[in-house]
């Protein structure tokens, strides 16, 4: 398993619990917004100094009994053709699995979910169908993000939608993007920031404006009551 990144502890990467989390390289997806372009690009990745997985896997052999948990982000995870095994180890560990992904593996998803392998997924709803290439960068068919959702809302023991409100998504794209994940439980919306220190996929949205705090709280005041769970996350 390719593993670039390990936060040893976090208290906000899987809600009410205490996990490490790791990032893993390469992404199908080339979001001009993302603020992990060390993890997409290939030139970028190329620099990087992967960590070995026995060194993640002894860390939490030792960390047993304080941590809960360990959340896996990217990138996209989904991408890694022994995800499915790496999970399994940490799970023999006796910990929970959380995973971020872009929905763009359902059959990962269900794969995964037949081998009880995921505890939470964080699904990212980047826009609504008739926008999705446009927003992620690469040609995507909508239908494959739908079977995603739907495999998540139908298996997942617990989870969550999440949409990045970067430059040029509306408040009218972030209705149509509720309406298509109508029955879910949980909803976040997520401000755009730019980091200090990494910058974006795409330096041009370094200056770019996006929807300010004010007006996604308001968005979310009018979408809650179709969620159980949700809100806007700096």
């Amino acid at each position: 398993m390719r593993i670039a990144h390990i936060l040893p502890t976090t208290l906000i990467d899987y809600p009410r619990k205490v996990a490490a989390l790791i990032y893993t390289p390469s992404c199908n997806f080339r979001c001009p917004f993302c603020h992990n372009p060390e993890l997409v690009l290939p030139e970028r990745i190329a620099l990087l100094n992967p960590i070995p997985e026995d060194r993640v896997l002894a860390l939490l052999a030792e960390r047993k009994g304080f941590l809960d948990a360990l959340a896996i982000t990217g990138g996209e995870p989904t991408l890694h053709h022994d995800l499915s095994r790496f999970i399994g180890e940490v799970k023999r560990l006796g910990y929970l699995v959380k995973l971020d992904t872009n929905g763009s593996h359902p059959e990962v998803l269900a794969g995964l979910f037949d081998a009880g392998l995921l505890d939470y997924v964080a699904m990212d709803v980047k826009a609504p169908p008739a926008r999705y290439s446009e927003v992620v960068g690469v040609p995507i068919d909508p239908s494959v993000i739908e079977e995603s959702i739907r495999v998540i809302v139908d298996r997942a023991p617990d989870y969550e939608f999440r949409t990045t409100v970067a430059p040029g998504l509306t408040e009218d794209d972030i209705r149509a993007i509720a309406d298509w994940i109508e029955g879910a439980k949980r909803y976040t919306l997520q401000r755009f920031t730019v980091p200090e220190d990494k910058g974006l996929v795409d330096p041009d949205f370094t200056d770019r404006t996006a929807l300010s705090a004010v007006e996604l709280q308001a968005i979310w005041s009018d979408l809650s009551g179709s969620f159980r769970d949700g809100g806007v996350r700096s």
